[in-house]
């Protein structure tokens, strides 16, 4: 059983430090990566929307025993992101037009994402418990899907006002989810598995949200016709990412 921790412990830190993707970002002067945010953003809104319809919610359809429930979940993580968003207005509403506010989505995406890293962590425990090459074929599943996404995540932390460094601490924060997840499953067993049928329709509902009703919506403040082509192209491979994935799995 030793060994099964040490695995699943090696496995979930390594996964959290793929977080630290964007520290090849430190070397680029920030205005010129604000500059060319939008792509990356754009590669977010694909790899959220990817993760959730290509990974997160079929998974969650192929562990329930009640469809409508799943249903139900993920449009109720779309209402409680929306809930939240307007609770962070509400809260920064005073803030709303200093430029150096930190704007809500990227308070929403470190919630929402360290949700994902968590039942990331349950399923990485999991899978050691069946076997230790699962476990690892597992690991790699989830380290070839954090990348897309963790770049993006950054990208969007920027765009939401947040400085290089900052960003960067706060999404390896969010991915240290991992280690308490797996923590969570060797302590609760079978409940974890029981918990992530529930926290994988309402982690699905946030990443949509957060696509569609921040993301997309700055995408589209851009004009400029070679501009939105670029953006079309990032979406696209943001979403073929997660589609390849899905051979790995």
């Amino acid at each position: 059983m030793i060994t099964i921790y040490i695995y699943t412990f090696a496995s979930v830190i390594l996964v959290s430090m793929v977080s630290l993707l964007g520290i090849f970002a430190l070397s680029i002067k920030e205005e010129v990566l604000r500059k060319y945010i939008f792509v990356f953003m754009s590669i977010a809104v694909g790899a959220l929307l990817g993760d959730a319809f290509i990974h997160l919610i079929p998974e969650a359809l192929q562990e329930s025993t009640n469809i409508l429930l799943t249903s139900t979940l993920i449009i109720g993580g779309i209402l409680v992101f929306f809930v939240l968003e307007k609770f962070m207005h509400w809260h920064h509403h005073g803030e709303d037009t200093d430029e150096s506010a930190i704007h809500p989505v990227g308070k929403l995406l470190i919630l929402s994402d360290g949700v994902h890293n968590f039942i990331d962590g349950v399923i990485i425990g999991a899978s050691f418990m069946v076997s230790v090459p699962i476990g690892i074929a597992t690991t790699i599943a989830v380290l070839l899907h954090e990348i897309p996404q963790e770049i993006g995540d950054f990208a969007v932390l920027l765009h939401s006002g947040y400085t290089k460094k900052r960003a960067l601490w706060l999404n390896f924060l969010s991915a240290l989810s991992a280690v308490l997840g797996a923590v969570f499953f060797f302590i609760i067993g079978n409940v974890a598995e029981v918990s992530s049928i529930w926290l994988l329709p309402l982690a699905a509902g946030g990443f949509i949200y957060i696509a569609v009703a921040d993301l997309i919506p700055e995408l589209h403040k851009t004009k400029e016709i070679t501009h939105s082509l670029m953006q079309l192209l990032a979406v696209t491979i943001g979403v073929l990412a997660m589609v390849a994935l899905t051979f790995l799995e």
